[in-house]
């Protein structure tokens, strides 16, 4: 499951907690991606770094696939079953959301002692490359999507949902089309404001890398990692929530109009990412321990 804590942001339900977890041994055999913020894109490590933070991946890994994993399963099996039952209600995706949130936070919790012995290490040049990263970040994303005019966002993000929903649910009716274009508009400016959370996010980070030898720094740390939802202005908060309330209509009413083949369709990308899942040795491991 690849990306989970990079920046979610509520899309889908699907698309959260099933869209990136395609193939999940590839990602399994990726141990950064356990990591919530993904080191390679931001971090020039040396090579004891790296071998330091590949022995602390792989202990994070074998407790996240003991301890996490068989919870997954459960999650997949309720998503299956509002599905197969025709109970895709928004309190039942509330649910399902605030299930995939805590599992976030308690794997995020996990590792940030790690995250905090790395960052402490850092020296001077690290740090600076870092920032630099993270200002490249910032100008590529602006120029995807804030360059383009409010309409072409609009027309933009629409197209990435449909060509979501086409992987799990097969091609979309006309009406299922023209929902989605109706949510794209709803959201309005939201690239803005999300752009606008993930910079104050990135510099609030490097002010506390900035201090990384100060006896706060690993609460500062953990609040980042861990808590960031505190940390969001405002205006993103309430951004925040209205995609999300936006993403769950918009899965009640595809749901609503899906025919027997889009679910059947759904159900079986389902159940491919739950035995991917079931097949993973150290789950096995674990349940033959």
């Amino acid at each position: 499951m690849s990306r989970w804590f990079k920046h979610i942001a509520f899309m889908l339900i699907v698309a959260l907690a099933l869209g990136a977890c395609s193939r999940v041994g590839l990602a399994y055999r990726n141990l950064d991606v356990i990591i919530p913020w993904t080191l390679s894109d931001y971090l020039d490590m040396n090579g004891e770094q790296k071998s330091w933070l590949d022995e602390r991946l792989k202990e994070h890994l074998s407790w996240h696939c003991t301890t996490q994993l068989p919870g997954y399963l459960d999650w997949l099996d309720r998503l299956q079953t509002m599905i197969t039952t025709n109970q895709v209600t928004d309190a039942a995706l509330q649910a399902r959301a605030h299930e995939a949130e805590q599992a976030i936070a308690e794997t995020a919790r996990e590792i940030t002692p790690s995250a905090i012995e790395l960052l402490k290490g850092l020296d001077d040049k690290q740090v600076a490359e870092m920032n630099d990263a993270f200002a490249k970040d910032q100008r590529k994303r602006q120029q995807e999507y804030l360059k383009p005019s409010l309409d072409q966002q609009i027309k933009e993000r629409g197209a990435r949902m449909e060509k979501r929903l086409n992987d799990w649910l097969g091609p979309l009716n006309t009406t299922q089309q023209q929902r989605v274009a109706t949510w794209s508009r709803t959201l309005g400016e939201q690239n803005t404001q999300w752009l606008a959370n993930r910079v104050h996010w990135q510099k609030q980070f490097s002010a506390a890398v900035a201090q990384r030898q100060s006896p706060e720094f690993p609460q500062r740390i953990e609040t980042l990692l861990v808590n960031r939802e505190s940390l969001w202005t405002p205006a993103y908060r309430q951004a925040f929530a209205n995609t999300e309330a936006q993403a769950r209509s918009l899965f009640v009413d595809l749901m609503a109009e899906s025919t027997p083949s889009q679910r059947a369709r759904l159900l079986k990308k389902i159940e491919g990412v739950r035995k991917d899942f079931s097949d993973l040795k150290c789950l096995k491991a674990g349940k033959q321990g």
